[in-house]
């Protein structure tokens, strides 16, 4: 195998690259200068030493706790589930969310081997009875595995009557044509639908 078909192999390793993207970027590596390459492949070797999990909620940091846990302007009544590190970036961009994160590090997914037992719940727990939470927002996403995951969160919290229990909202996206909506998503748009 040459170094080009090596280097593609291991990119089409990453999730979202292709065997084509992998080799097109291995390309355009070849084109780069030396000093990006060599920035690059620095970069990517440090970045597990530099870079670990929040120990209060689990998001990747280099700092501890990271900056959203140790921001004292954050909403500390409201809590904000996610499956993956990643999430909690997607749902800052927003610009809309004030408050806490809990990353599970996934979801219930029983045909994968991932039980509730592999996941932050216990964690998840203890800063719940540890807190003054108000407000539990569970921002899994809308698939069966992280349908199950929310449903298991409500069951871990039937115990705290005074926490109000949230889900995002889920449905037609906007701009989107009803037509061209799959049923799965137009049944979920209709069964949370809101007063107007």
């Amino acid at each position: 195998m040459s170094e080009i078909e090596n280097l593609a192999a291991l990119l089409a390793q990453l999730p979202g690259i292709g065997k084509k993207s992998a080799l097109r970027i291995s390309y355009s590596l070849i084109n780069k200068s030396e000093e990006y390459n060599s920035l690059l492949g620095k970069s990517i070797s440090s970045i597990k030493e530099k870079v670990h999990k929040c120990p209060v909620c689990g998001s990747f940091t280099e700092t501890d706790p990271c900056a959203v846990c140790s921001d004292p302007s954050r909403d500390r009544a409201v809590l904000c589930v996610v499956e993956q590190p990643q999430d909690v970036i997607t749902i800052q961009s927003s610009g809309v969310y004030s408050g806490l994160f809990h990353v599970l590090g996934g979801a219930i997914n029983p045909l994968a081997g991932v039980g509730p037992e592999d996941l932050g719940f216990d964690k998840l727990l203890k800063r719940i009875k540890e807190g003054s939470f108000t407000e539990i927002i569970i921002a899994t996403n809308p698939t069966e595995e992280g349908d199950t995951t929310a449903l298991y969160i409500r069951h871990l919290l039937r115990d705290y009557p005074e926490i109000t229990l949230t889900r995002l909202a889920s449905g037609l996206p906007i701009g989107g044509d009803l037509e061209y909506a799959d049923i799965r998503t137009l049944t979920r748009s209709l069964r949370g639908r809101i007063k107007f």
